[in-house]
């Protein structure tokens, strides 16, 4: 699935009406920076973008939600209704947004577990971004550029476009970051991309993943700002 919209320039073969991106996870774990990036590599592109962001209402452990809809000429609604693309952080953000998923699902095996997944119905994508953020930067702070350089492949968007946007909304840590998001984007698969898991396909064993594409599986839960 490609949006064509933030393709690199000179591989744009069609324009879609609409791309909807959701993105959502736990405060702290860059949800709103994500969506700040896309929004603002679309604009630089000449497309039209409007981005919502929201808060749970509990007062510890409550949501973050970023809803990014891009088009070519103008945005209709804001509202995300049928994500192309979901990037779920948490299993609480899978479940309560499951239903407005339409295309890929990306998630993070560990602070997403496979046993919250519903495989039965939509195409899941596992990004081991903490994971990989701890493997190679002792910290799991840069797990959401790990996932947004997995989105920029499976979306087909302009990775250099992407880069340079990132180096204007992130106030520090731009190599770390760039390096992260470069890891994600180079998830390995036999066709470029990290390995998607089909509707009834069998959750992955330890032993079908490794550190130098997949990651591992742990506990602990990447941490940056909102």
């Amino acid at each position: 699935m490609s949006t064509d919209l933030m393709a690199p320039q000179g591989q744009q073969t069609r324009v879609r009406p609409r791309t909807e991106i959701l993105i959502s996870g736990f405060g702290g774990q860059g949800v709103i920076r994500l969506g700040q990036i896309l929004g603002l590599t679309a604009i630089e592109q000449g497309l039209k973008v409007t981005m919502l962001k929201s808060h749970g209402t509990e007062t510890r452990g409550g949501y973050v939600r970023a809803q990014v809809v891009i088009a070519p000429d103008y945005v209709d609604s804001p509202v995300v209704e049928a994500a192309d693309f979901f990037i779920a952080f948490s299993a609480s953000a899978y479940k309560k947004f499951y239903d407005l998923a339409a295309g890929v699902i990306l998630y993070d095996p560990e602070t997403c577990p496979d046993d919250n997944l519903r495989l039965g119905e939509k195409t899941h994508l596992a990004v081991p971004a903490t994971a990989l953020s701890k493997e190679h930067f002792n910290n799991p702070l840069f797990a959401n550029m790990i996932m947004l350089g997995a989105l920029v492949r499976v979306a087909d968007l302009d990775r250099e476009a992407v880069r340079t946007t990132m180096l204007k909304v992130l106030p520090r840590y731009h190599e770390q970051n760039l390096n992260a998001l470069d890891i994600g984007y180079d998830l390995a698969g036999a066709n470029g991309r990290a390995p998607a898991r089909a509707p009834d396909a069998a959750p992955p064993t330890a032993a079908d993943t490794s550190t130098s594409d997949l990651g591992v599986q742990g506990k602990d839960q990447g941490v940056v700002d909102d």
